[in-house]
């Protein structure tokens, strides 16, 4: 299916099932963390319905409905541009059976969708406190990267709102924020139950974390073993490779 293109947008192969996602070079393009979270979640359960909060150019849904059975995935965007951009996305890609998105603030969800009505919550949000770090001067990136618009408190809280009983809730974020995450995700009934800490090579720190917790669940916490993105040569790790298709 063609789309019309705007100014300085392109469109990336993703390299599985043919699918296809349009991205804005002016705007925030997806990561590797994006990729790396769509992979730590392809168990979901079959026919699960799952949220994404902040779900940006739609790259975690669109990458979740090739690797995964899921019923329905609804991806919720505030910044109109964006939102927009990933609409056409969902048309190139013919997903509109599958992938719903809406232009909203994660603050209102509460008024759009019933309490405990999704099996699944995924997010890769802002990693940045409001008022730290440099902010850059396109706003769609201080968005995307900066606690602007949502906290993380916020993310978590709305995402306990929305899962139901021992829902799944999957996030990347950095590893200086791991406290915070683990101690906000069981202020509000979701337990840590796995983590896995990416780094770029063995002799470089942790610079991402993916955790899975689950609504109302017991406490059991395991850590996967780590994973590195480049190997001892610098070229992408066999397990990197894997989860691009390479």
């Amino acid at each position: 299916m063609k789309v019309e293109l705007k100014d300085n947008e392109r469109i990336d192969d993703l390299e599985i099932n043919n699918l296809k996602i349009i991205q804005n070079t002016e705007g925030f393009c997806f990561g590797i963390d994006s990729v790396l979270l769509s992979n730590f979640a392809e168990n979901i359960k079959k026919q699960s319905k799952v949220l994404d909060l902040g779900t940006g150019t739609g790259i975690i849904p669109i990458l979740l409905c090739a690797k995964t059975y899921l019923k329905k995935v609804i991806g919720v965007e505030i910044q109109e541009e964006v939102y927009e951009m990933a609409k056409r996305s969902i048309d190139l890609n013919n997903l509109n059976d599958k992938f719903e998105i809406i232009n909203a603030n994660i603050l209102d969800l509460n008024k759009i969708f019933n309490k405990n009505s999704f099996d699944v919550v995924i997010t890769n949000p802002p990693y940045k406190k409001k008022n730290t770090g440099m902010l850059n001067e396109n706003n769609k990136k201080i968005i995307s990267r900066h606690e602007i618009t949502a906290s993380l408190e916020d993310f978590i809280k709305i995402a306990k709102d929305m899962l139901k009983d021992k829902g799944e809730f999957y996030m990347v974020h950095r590893p200086d924020r791991l406290v915070d995450i683990i101690s906000i995700m069981r202020n509000y009934k979701i337990e840590p139950k796995q983590i896995r800490l990416v780094y770029s090579d063995k002799n470089q720190p942790a610079n991402l974390v993916l955790i899975k917790g689950i609504k109302n669940a017991r406490p059991f916490l395991k850590f996967e073993k780590n994973l590195y993105i480049y190997d001892e040569n610098k070229n992408y790790s066999e397990e990197i490779k894997k989860i691009y298709n390479k």
